[in-house]
């Protein structure tokens, strides 16, 4: 009798035990951060692997460990449609502003017949991770799409990029819905971030100012190779679009609920269930510290909890996220503008440290306009390290008796610019002078001039001054003038400094090959922004006449002209008195509009521009006159239009939108969360309207 030897397994089935090893693995490391195996024997696995599929090509698969490490550069991102948008979270900052949240949240549900009288709301809290957030699309299980939030509607395609994090898995565990969108948070660990800092110091490449911009840039980068080989850690936090759940998984309700228009057709009815249902399937959800409270006081009890341990976590937060539990509830509450009702994000209150004033520098805006800034000894406040700060003017120099060499506090707040809050007067030494603002202009040397009725002083030299002209082709080229997507900073510091662009209308004449040569541009990149800049030949009146950068003229004021003259040759033409006929335009705009086209230089733009073929066409007049002569103010958050939709549809019907409340205002329209001026329209007298009241007065009740 022969000893029978054992059977060994094939490729396909040693590939596949691999596979899971390493998933687990890459769970206990990222997730739970309790490694089981050395990095060399983790490595030993990953190459024992990789041989097997390099020996055997029909056994690999996109979910495969070894594909996650990277892959050959991408030409450019995708763009990618949310099938479900990606919504914001209205904020909360003092401890009133959550009190009335759970209020308005309780009287809802209350209205609903979903709270009984004496209860209170249960509600979710979670970390506000200081991230990029991310929607993931399995299909069958499978991770087929990645993208960023973007405007939330449309995101990049960063698939190829997530798919080097190794805690997100490529195939979900168990049977899994058809389709599920699942969106949560990337970041960058604290003790990453310095790891990767001390990489690129070694390197001699870009420093990052904080995890969050180093996680973002490693997103973001074109070829996937570099995001493998930093380390980015991912939390799943909620869920979009749900499909065709698995067997087993039936409606947690067959009937709606009071308030709901439909019933539910996810697996559990809480938030914080289904973020466990996630954690089931194999998704890394940040269990350690989410929590359920009760009412307002529950909340910020967990609020003054998460502040202590802030210092200690591994990451960076900025705040705390509190979700009202319950999800036939939260379908009562809805949404509102880009947030939902159940939701709000309660930030942590702004940074102050101090530091020393080095120096005050004056910095050029798109106007002329002069700004101080603060140059700093780099300290870390709010999540980056601060060098430079805002002073705002001279006169708040004087008002807060900042002098070079002092110690000064040094204030930020999430992406607000640091600011300069004052200096502590105990650290001064001797008595050093006043800041003096410069008398000619640090980029043209044009002579700065301050009128007598303005705090910001002014550069004279108009677009002879580079740095005006740099401000002026930004903003010309943004969302609301010309839109010129592709037009971006660095890009306008190339085209001007080399003295190719000398004013907005050399744009129209730039050509692929001369942009493709540039720093940072490809062909395709080149080849697109050509395509912008020749879709805006023909922008609307208003639109070529805010992208000109008219003082004082704004978007709605551009457009009111562009209505009222009709053509570029009239609006050039027009005195003051013609200018004073348009709607809302006073003396002080009406001046500068007629000061702006008096100027020869500003007129051979206009001409400039017509030789390259820019015409523009009329601005739309309104398409009714209901509302002709009536003047509104929007006030507060509606349920379903915008302000600027609400804005929209006013004009549409004749009517005018201002910013503030007078004798001469017909209505204001009031939403969630109105201000001041509904108390002033209530004292003066004014028709109050709500969303409805406003459809209604429109004829679209």
């Amino acid at each position: 009798m022969t000893d029978s030897k054992p059977t060994l397994p094939t490729p396909a089935e040693r590939a596949a035990v691999l596979r899971t090893e390493i998933e687990q693995h890459n769970v206990r490391y990222y997730t739970q951060d309790a490694p089981t195996v050395s990095d060399a024997d983790y490595d030993a696995l990953m190459r024992e692997l990789q041989a097997i599929e390099a020996e055997h090509p029909e056994l690999v698969t996109a979910e495969s460990p070894t594909q996650r490490v990277g892959a050959a550069p991408q030409a450019e991102f995708g763009s990618v449609r949310h099938a479900v948008p990606m919504l914001s979270l209205g904020n909360a900052f003092e401890e009133d502003d959550v009190t009335a949240f759970d209020k308005r949240v309780s009287d809802t549900l209350r209205n609903a017949g979903l709270l009984a009288a004496d209860a209170q709301v249960t509600y979710f809290c979670e970390l506000k991770l200081d991230g990029l957030a991310i929607s993931l699309r399995y299909e069958d299980g499978l991770l087929v799409q990645a993208a960023t939030r973007g405007d939330g509607q449309t995101g990049e395609d960063v698939t190829a990029n997530i798919r080097t994090i190794k805690e997100i898995p490529g195939r979900l565990k168990g049977p899994a819905p058809k389709v599920l969108e699942v969106r949560g948070e990337v970041l960058m660990t604290r003790a990453d971030f310095e790891r990767l800092n001390q990489a690129q110091a070694e390197r001699g490449e870009k420093i990052f100012v904080n995890p969050r911009n180093a996680a973002a840039g490693s997103l973001r980068q074109l070829d996937s190779r570099i995001t493998g080989q930093r380390r980015l850690t991912f939390f799943a936090y909620s869920w979009g679009e749900v499909q065709g759940l698995p067997r087993g998984e039936s409606d947690v309700y067959d009937e709606p609920a009071p308030g709901v228009r439909e019933a539910s057709t996810l697996p559990r009815d809480s938030h914080g269930d289904m973020l466990a249902w996630l954690a089931e399937i194999g998704l890394p959800v940040n269990v350690a510290h989410n929590h359920r409270a009760q009412g307002a006081a529950g909340l910020m009890a967990f609020y003054r909890q998460v502040g202590e341990i802030r210092a200690d976590l591994p990451y960076d937060i900025d705040g705390v996220v509190y979700k009202v539990d319950a999800l036939p509830a939260q379908r009562v509450l809805g949404f509102v503008a880009r947030a939902p009702r159940f939701a709000v994000a309660h930030k942590f209150p702004a940074e102050e440290a101090t530091t020393e004033l080095l120096g005050i520098e004056v910095q050029v805006g798109r106007t002329g306009a002069i700004t101080p800034v603060a140059r700093l000894a780099p300290v870390f406040v709010g999540g980056v390290t601060v060098t430079n700060a805002t002073l705002h003017n001279e006169d708040e120099i004087r008002r807060k008796d900042v002098r070079v060499g002092d110690t000064v506090i040094v204030r930020r707040a999430g992406d607000v610019i640091p600011e300069v809050v004052g200096p502590v007067l105990q650290k001064r030494e001797g008595d050093p002078p006043l800041f003096v603002m410069p008398t000619a202009c640090p980029v043209c040397g044009s002579a700065i001039e301050r009128l007598e009725d303005e705090a910001i002083a002014r550069c004279t030299g108009g677009l002879f001054c580079a740095a005006q002209r740099k401000q002026t082709l930004l903003h010309a080229a943004g969302r609301k003038a010309l839109d010129i997507e592709g037009l971006g900073e660095k890009l306008v510091d190339q085209l001007v400094e080399s003295g190719r662009v000398k004013s907005l209308a050399d744009l129209y004449s730039l050509k692929g090959a001369e942009l493709a040569a540039l720093d940072r541009m490809g062909e395709k990149s080149a080849e697109n922004l050509v395509q912008a800049i020749d879709k805006a030949r023909q922008p609307t009146l208003g639109r070529l006449l805010f992208a000109l950068g008219i003082r004082h003229v704004g978007e709605t004021t551009a457009r009111d002209t562009a209505r009222h003259f009709g053509s570029i040759d009239a609006v050039m033409n027009a005195d003051e008195e013609a200018l004073l006929a348009v709607p809302d335009v006073g003396p002080v705009v009406a001046g500068s509009i007629h000061r702006f086209f008096a100027e020869p230089h500003n007129r051979e733009i206009v001409d400039l521009l017509r030789q390259q073929g820019v015409e523009p066409v009329a601005e739309a007049q309104p398409q009714g006159t209901t509302l002709a002569g009536k003047t509104f103010v929007l006030t507060g958050t509606m349920p379903n239009w915008t302000r600027e939709e609400a804005t929209m549809h006013i004009q549409a019907a004749g009517g005018k939108v201002s910013g503030s409340v007078s004798k001469k205002t017909a209505y204001v329209v009031s939403g969630e969360d109105a201000g001041s001026k509904l108390k002033k329209a209530q004292e003066l007298g004014v028709t109050i309207l709500d969303e409805d009241g406003l459809k209604a007065l429109l004829g679209q009740g």
